[in-house]
């Protein structure tokens, strides 16, 4: 035998054994992550929040530049929004307007998974749950429950062929859903270029480019002193938002959920600030005044998580 196959050998035999190792639901998570990557396909999925849903179609070719892929509302505002690696270009033919904004790490349904998957277990317990059924396939759920009361939890079921994410249940503090995606209809494969480019002719159409641009909060005057556990800053950008003054934004992640703080002079708002808290569907919005200056933290996570990391922020003007 020679020495290249013994070591193909010795190679394989390694990779298997290591991922023997892993425990079960880590293995499922990472067939999630790798398929949701990898797999090109098309699929129907239904997103529901409370009385409210949406229907929306996506279609995603894979390719060694990251992927491109188109989200198209079928029902509601019409809109699309093309997303590679880099750019999301969001297209709304009612006002006749093509937003442009860098990819940032915002990750949605079925994306949802981050790349690096190990710290989730300092925060979530997994499970595996019962076998499903979505789209007319086999699925396994998996169930990310959080180890506190600063993160939601997660029901994921992924195709047991393939292990592609067909439905993702987000389950808040009192065990209620707070939201639920779900594929209706799923194509593997048979994805070709033109089905990616947008449907509208878009060359008369006013462009708004609210990409972000790289900043320093801390020299603009802000201090951060968040102790959120597992939550780590993740991006710290300006950016405009429609025709509006550009506004700091800073984000925190424990890798699944994310919290966006926005950060604003209270005369950019008109000296009309609604501080306290309000909630849309799943997603908390606290707000509140310093001074002259205004902080509103938005994100996918209980109440006391958006307060903690508002209060957890301060402001003092530069000399």
């Amino acid at each position: 035998m020679s020495k290249y196959v013994l070591g193909m050998m010795l190679s394989v035999h390694t990779a298997l054994v290591f991922a023997q190792a892993l425990p079960v639901t880590d293995r499922w998570l990472d067939r999630i992550y790798q398929a949701t990557q990898k797999l090109s396909y098309t699929g129907t999925f239904v997103y529901q929040q409370g009385e409210r849903t949406e229907t929306s179609r996506i279609t995603r070719l894979s390719d060694s530049g990251g992927g491109i892929e188109k989200l198209e509302a079928l029902d509601g505002t019409p809109r699309e929004i093309v997303r590679t690696r880099d750019e999301v270009r969001c297209y709304l033919p009612e006002s006749r307007t093509v937003k442009i904004d860098k990819r940032g790490d915002r990750r949605g349904f079925p994306g949802l998974l981050p790349e690096q998957r190990a710290k989730l277990s300092e925060h979530y317990a997994a499970a595996l749950g019962r076998l499903q059924r979505a789209a007319g396939f086999d699925c396994q759920e998996v169930v990310l429950t959080p180890r506190d009361i600063l993160r939601y939890g997660y029901r994921l079921c992924a195709d047991v062929k393939t292990g592609m994410l067909l439905k993702a249940t987000v389950v808040d503090e009192a065990g209620a859903i707070a939201e639920r995606f779900t594929f209706t209809q799923w194509t593997l494969g048979g994805v070709t270029p033109a089905q990616l480019k947008s449907r509208f002719a878009t060359s008369t159409w006013r462009i708004e480019d609210a990409s972000a641009t790289v900043a320093n909060m801390t020299q603009a005057g802000w201090m951060f002193s968040v102790d959120l556990p597992g939550f780590e800053k993740v991006a710290e950008v300006t950016r405009k938002l429609g025709d509006a003054h550009p506004v700091g934004q800073v984000v925190f992640s424990d890798g699944l959920a994310a919290v966006s703080v926005f950060l604003e002079p209270a005369q950019a708002q008109g000296g009309r600030v609604e501080a306290g808290l309000a909630k849309m569907g799943a997603v908390h919005i606290y707000t509140r005044e310093i001074g002259a200056q205004v902080i509103t933290a938005v994100g996918e996570v209980p109440a006391a998580s958006v307060r903690r990391i508002a209060h957890a922020i301060e402001f003092r003007a530069p000399r």
